[in-house]
This record gives structure tokens, C-alpha cells and sequence, in this order.
């Protein structure tokens, strides 16, 4: 994918973030050490518990790195390229010259390692904070949990007589919070929503803007924008896609959903 981008690119240096990567501490020191440098590569490390399913960089005595190897049976270190890497236009020869790994790929971390070895100008950076791969739904809601850990609370909406909010909690404009409502932080709800009444709103849920939530009761769950949820049913631990509808039918349903839900999903319960 890299090599694709050359055109693109024209020469300039550039940083290649893998999506799915959520960092505390953000990038930008990364990016001005990069800038001021004369470095050909400079990539972040985070330490792992199961090396073997990363790249893994070994450092020297000096803290430089040695070695770099995707996804080794036999890893030297903990030490995870975690999919944040500030490149020049010196990766590209090096990429057409790759060969397919033993998994049968073109490895970024080969591509790099071919940087050190030819220029020798690469150096690491440990992320500062935590780091999450959010690759799968319970990594998002994890990922979740760590970034309200953070929150601060501001409440911009509209709330009415009759709401309980206890903790953090953010509310964005143009929200409203109807009577018989609780939310206990820490909680963050986008703008143009309408939550209640009679809605319990959990620890660890965000709420995306122009979310509709009648009744029920929802927690340490993620609800992208413009999904409706009317039904009255506990759902936890949930990663429910934009513009979805979940709804009642019917009858005695018993408590405790949990979704992971893609965008413009309808769930009749």
C-alpha cells in the first residue's frame, strides 16, 4: 500500500498511520523529532505481551535499533512496531526490491529494516501513554474505556426537571435529556440527541450526535450517530453501528443484549 502512494506522495516526507492504532499521548512529538532530523525512517514502539503477533524491533546497548522482524517465531524483544512510521522517499527503491515473506507478503517492516541497513539512519520512539490496536469489537470498547477515563464533563444540552446525572458527563449542543432519565459518568453524548425518559445511560458509553435512546437502559457500550434504540432492554458492552434502529416487539423480553452492530442495521427484539 505504501509503494502505491509514491505519485502521490512527490518526494516529500510523509507518515503512514495505520487506522486502527489509538494512542494517548498523540504523535506530534514523533512528527517534530522527524522533521528536525536527518533520519531516512522513524517508527513507534510500544511494549507487548504476545510479540509474536507483530513486528518486532531489537535495540542495541544504545537503544538503536538492530534488527527488525515481522511477526518472529522466535522474537528478540517485546518491543511491537505498532503501525505509526515517518518515512522518506528512500522507502520506495527498497520496496520494489522486496520479495514475498514467508506469509506471502510484502512486509513494511522488511522495507524499513532495508532503510537501516543501506542508510542507517532509523530510530524508534516508545509511545508515551497507553496504546491500543482497536482491530477487534471488544479492543474498540476497551479503547473506549481508556479514552473516557480522560473525559472531562461539560453539559451544553438542555436537561429537564426530573434527570440524575452523577459523575463526568459531556453533553453536546442541541441535546436533550427528558425526565426520568439517569446517566452516571463518566458518559459522553453528542450533539442533537434525545435520550428519555425514563432512559439509564451507563459508565463507559458514548454516544454519537442525532442519537435518538426512548427508555431502556444502555452501558459501557458505543453508539455511533443517527441510530434509534427504542425497546426496554439492558444492552451492554455494545458496539452499535450509525443510522441503526433497534426496537420492542411485544411481550416479556429478558434483560442483558449485547450487539455488535454494523451501520444502517435494523434489530426488532
Amino acid at each position: 500500500a505504501v509503494g502505491c502512494a509514491e505519485e502521490f506522495i512527490g518526494g516529500e516526507p510523509f507518515c503512514v498511520y495505520l487506522g486502527d492504532n489509538i494512542l494517548k499521548g498523540g504523535i506530534r512529538y514523533m512528527k517534530e523529532r522527524f522533521e528536525h532530523s536527518d533520519l531516512e525512517a522513524l517508527v513507534a514502539l510500544c511494549e507487548v505481551d504476545q510479540p509474536q503477533k507483530f513486528g518486532i524491533a531489537e535495540l542495541d546497548e544504545n537503544g538503536e535499533i538492530k534488527s527488525i522482524v515481522e511477526k518472529p517465531k522466535d522474537p528478540k524483544s517485546n518491543l511491537a512496531m505498532i503501525g505509526i512510521y515517518f518515512l522518506r522517499k528512500s522507502i520506495f527503491p527498497i520496496i520494489d526490491s522486496l520479495k514475498p515473506s514467508w506469509r506471502n507478503e510484502l512486509e513494511i517492516t522488511e522495507a524499513i529494516d532495508g532503510i537501516r541497513t543501506k542508510y542507517g539512519r532509523v530510530e524508534a520512539m516508545r509511545v508515551k501513554g497507553w496504546w491500543k490496536d482497536t482491530g477487534k469489537p471488544e479492543d474498540i470498547l476497551f479503547a473506549n474505556h481508556l479514552v473516557l477515563e480522560d473525559l472531562e464533563g461539560e453539559i451544553n444540552g438542555r436537561i429537564e426537571d426530573g434527570v440524575m446525572i452523577r459523575g463526568r458527563v459531556s453533553i453536546g449542543g442541541d441535546t436533550l435529556i427528558k425526565k426520568g432519565t439517569v446517566i452516571r459518568g463518566p458518559v459522553s453524548i453528542g450533539s442533537g440527541c434525545v435520550i428519555g425518559p425514563d432512559s439509564y445511560i451507563g459508565p463507559y458509553t458514548s454516544i454519537g450526535d442525532r442519537v435518538i435512546i426512548k427508555g431502556g437502559e444502555i452501558e459501557s457500550s458505543i453508539v455511533i450517530e443517527g441510530t434509534m434504540i427504542d425497546c426496554q432492554v439492558k444492552i451492554v458492552d455494545s458496539l452499535i453501528g450509525s443510522a441503526s434502529t433497534i426496537v420492542s416487539s411485544n411481550g416479556r423480553l429478558p434483560k442483558g443484549y449485547r450487539f455488535v452492530i454494523g451501520e444502517n442495521c435494523q434489530v426488532i427484539l
